[in-house]
This record gives C-alpha cells, structure tokens and sequence, in this order.
C-alpha cells in the first residue's frame, strides 16, 4: 500500500501548529462573555500560522516560501501577545499559558531552523 503525504505534512512545525490551534480552541472555549474579540483573534492568528506553513511547503520558489514562512512567524508572534493578554486578564490558566508559550516557541525555532537549511540549501544550488 502506498501513502502519499502533502509536504507539509511531513513538517515537525506543521504538526506543532496544528497543536497550538487545538489549544487555542480550548482556552477560547472558556473566555467569559465579553471577550468574542480576542477569540476571535485568537483564532484566525492561530489558524493563519498553521495555513502559512501549508501554503509555504506547497510552493517551489524560494522567494514564495520565505514570504509564507514570514506570514507564519508573524502570526505566531501575534498569538503570544494574544496568550499574554489573556494571562494578564487573568482568562488564561498558567498550565494552559506555559503550553502555549512552548508550542510558539518551538514553531518559532523550527522557522527559524527551516530558513537556515533552505539558505544553506540555495547556496549549494549556485
């Protein structure tokens, strides 16, 4: 039997993601009344690192992947600002912080480790 995987699957930062926006459900599923903003925010940034990820693994140009993979990073920041709000407000319990804190900074390293390969790797090409 042959399994055929979309690339980005195959990506540690990929499966990370999808960790995080799984998280980021379950603490918005506890925000009280009142907080539909940062739910909501909370969700599309979260959403928009894993779909950045996605899209960038689909593309050839390296140019294209970088610009995927900044789209990504960014959201992610956006998400541990949104997490530290939370904390701040007190809607966020601190077991349910420090895992979110570690997915993002995992994300963010594996970005980082995934730009230096494709550097090193266009370097070779020339």
């Amino acid at each position: 039997m042959t399994t055929n995987y979309f690339d980005h699957e195959k990506m540690d930062v990929y499966q990370v993601s999808i960790d995080l926006v799984i998280l980021i459900d379950e603490i918005v599923e506890h925000l009280p009344r009142g907080r539909a903003y940062l739910a909501d925010q909370f969700q599309r940034a979260g959403t928009s690192v894993t779909l950045n990820i996605a899209e960038g693994a689909g593309e050839y140009s390296s140019n294209e992947k970088n610009r995927f993979y900044r789209m990504a990073k960014r959201s992610a920041t956006e998400c541990a600002g949104i997490l530290d709000i939370c904390q701040r407000l007190r809607l966020v319990d601190a077991v349910k912080h420090t895992k979110g804190r570690e997915l993002l900074l995992r994300i963010l390293a594996e970005e980082k480790r995934e730009s230096c390969i494709r550097i090193i790797a266009s370097l070779c090409e020339s």
